[in-house]
């Protein structure tokens, strides 16, 4: 064997084996994800053998199994699957966008902006339910997400991290205020809005996840397109455009990607927290840092994360539940803790 092809056998054999692990730990994810979906049609307060189910989905006959699968546990898994799914990668794109590891999908108002949507739609136009909260929330961080990106813009350093940063803390803020104000002066409003502000899956039917999905694909979509750009962005703008990249190309496409995600997520299913600020984390110590394995591993992790939240939700406190919501933040901030301090020991 000559010393060249020595040299690349040897370069050639670690990628061969980082990418073997990375495709079974996708595997790995999968086998996961599949497990607490079962888990997410099975499991409550009525528990059920797996072969109910599968006949209850197939086969209905209207009884008990059937209504219970069909119209309790199926609208609320599939929407656990949509949400997770984008909170999770909106959280992957905040984080690399920002170049601050404690990022997640708030930090651009999205979710004010959400919130100020379903105040409004309940307080002004008196809509009652969650399917019609739903357009109100994602066009309410749609237009927040605009606001961001367009006073970031009229800014001397344009789409830099810390701009879009210090911009969405401050319309977090603001839209804060404003729906504090909302809430205050009408008590009905506070009820309506109390039930969707928890974060959770429960009351929303099959119609919510239809709504949303749209914006979910169009905002998976925009974040593989950009995945290679934020590897570069990574490295810093400056090496980012020697190696041909247009860096406020991928900041605004990548900017848009998670707007349509946490708006989306936010609407269905109020501002769950954690999801979209640990599992980044979980996911880059699993797959590295490139993105577009991070992003993958992200979409497998989110939706077990929340959906496994709601199964527990069920579990803990039957005939009732505890919103998965307050799930994702008593598994989320121990997680988080964790992998902090495995980072901090790799690095010392």
């Amino acid at each position: 064997m000559t010393e060249t092809t020595a040299r690349t056998a040897a370069t050639v054999s670690p990628r061969l084996a980082r990418g073997r692990r990375r495709a079974l730990i996708v595997v790995a994810l999968a086998v996961l994800l599949a497990a607490v979906t079962l888990a997410g049609l099975a499991l409550g307060s009525k528990p059920l053998p797996p072969a109910e189910v599968w006949h209850a989905l197939v086969a209905p006959d209207g009884g008990e199994a059937a209504v219970i699968v069909r119209e309790l546990r199926l609208p609320r898994t599939v929407l656990g699957l949509v949400v997770g799914l984008a909170l999770a990668v909106a959280g992957v794109l905040m984080q690399a966008l920002t170049r601050n590891p404690l990022a997640e999908p708030r930090i651009l108002g999205i979710s004010a902006g959400a919130s100020v949507g379903v105040v409004l739609a309940i307080a002004v136009l008196g809509v009652g339910t969650l399917a019609g909260y739903v357009w109100f929330g994602v066009a309410g961080a749609l237009l927040a997400g605009v606001v961001v990106f367009g006073l970031a813009a009229r800014s001397g350093d344009g789409t830099s991290p810390v701009t879009l940063a210090l911009v969405g803390a401050a319309l977090d803020a603001s839209l804060g205020a404003v729906v504090a104000a909302l809430l205050a002066a009408d008590a009905r409003t506070f009820e309506e809005f109390r039930f969707w502000v928890v974060g959770g899956l429960a009351g929303r039917d099959l119609s919510v996840a239809v709504q949303v999905a749209p914006f979910v694909l169009a905002g998976g979509l925009l974040a593989v397109a950009v995945a290679r750009g934020l590897d570069a962005l990574a490295f810093g703008d400056d090496v980012a455009r020697g190696l041909g990249h247009r860096v406020g190309h991928v900041r605004i496409a990548g900017g848009a990607a998670a707007v349509l995600l946490t708006g989306a997520a936010v609407a269905a299913a109020g501002p769950i927290g954690f999801v979209g600020l640990a599992v980044p984390h979980l996911a880059r110590a699993l797959a590295g840092s490139d993105h577009r394995w991070t992003l993958l591993v992200a979409a497998l992790l989110g939706p077990s994360l929340l959906v496994g939240a709601d199964v527990i939700g069920r579990l803990v406190a039957p005939p009732g539940e505890i919103p998965a919501g307050i799930i994702t933040a008593l598994i989320g901030a121990p997680l988080l803790v964790v992998l902090v301090r495995r980072v901090r020991i790799a690095a010392g």
